[in-house]
């Protein structure tokens, strides 16, 4: 069973798709910067890595060999702590490349935007194949989802037998593209929105902006995940630039620790 099953406490994202050296100095690029940041982190109280892979000019690629690649060297060096690949299309990749990437490289888990994998409402049977296939492959699927309507719509595919369940779902509070910091009060759309989601089911946060920690804690409060790291926020709570992703994520367990919040050993 992948070690993803179960949504971890705290998982670090610490480059995504978009940002640079240009944004922030310590923001991971090459494999062995992505590795090294997931070891800082993962010392910190990181339980998992949302890895994004770069390609030599530190452009966002879907490349089954650098994936492989990490998740080699994350085993190799950082062996507790498994490793979610993303879909994530940026506007350069298909659906169909996307469902690729995950077939070639078979991760422990993946995280998919509903949007994307499933773009036109109406059935789409290359999408249903591909869920089916990666729960049978045992790939635990993370369903990112912008909206609460994203929500609904991921409950009714499910509902109708087109995505299997339990489900494991990201509710991302603000955006890159407007761009827009994500706010506590958001949460409360999606967890409406939720409120029918299948037995098992679990759900996280990721937030944009200044705001993040005040995000996850509420997400924590509600018994919700956390994921953290410089893909959505390069600035402590106080608005001055983080000194890296570590730091970012100890920064959140003190808070949690202070709030009283137990997370998982």
């Amino acid at each position: 069973m992948s070690r993803l099953a179960t949504l971890p406490d705290i998982m670090l994202a610490p480059n995504g798709a978009r940002l640079g050296k240009a944004d922030h100095p310590a923001l991971p690029v090459t494999v062995a910067e992505t590795v090294a940041a997931a070891r800082a982190a993962c010392e910190a109280g990181a339980q998992a890595l949302h890895a994004h892979v770069r390609d030599t000019e530190g452009r966002h690629v879907l490349d089954a060999g650098l994936y492989r690649e990490l998740i080699a060297e994350m085993s190799r060096a950082v062996p507790a702590m498994p490793v979610q690949i993303t879909t994530e299309a940026v506007g350069r990749y298909t659906p169909d490349e996307q469902r690729q990437v995950v077939r070639d490289v078979i991760p422990e888990g993946v995280s998919v935007a509903l949007r994307e994998m499933w773009p036109l409402a109406g059935p789409d049977m290359q999408a249903a194949r591909f869920y089916a296939w990666a729960d049978e492959a045992g790939i635990a699927v993370q369903h990112i989802l912008y909206a609460p309507e994203d929500v609904s719509r991921l409950l009714a595919l499910s509902s109708a037998g087109d995505v299997p369940k339990p489900l494991q779902m990201l509710f991302v509070l603000g955006r890159y593209a407007t761009p827009s910091e994500g706010r506590p009060d958001d949460l409360q759309g999606f967890l409406d929105a939720a409120a029918g989601m299948p037995e098992g089911s679990e759900w996280a946060v990721c937030a944009f902006g200044q705001p993040e920690q005040a995000c996850l804690l509420a997400a924590a409060r509600r018994g919700g995940r956390m994921r953290i790291g410089f893909e959505n926020n390069l600035l402590r709570p106080d608005g001055s630039p983080a000194r890296d992703n570590a730091e970012q994520v100890l920064a959140l367990r003190q808070a949690l620790a202070e709030e009283g919040l137990c997370l998982t050993p």
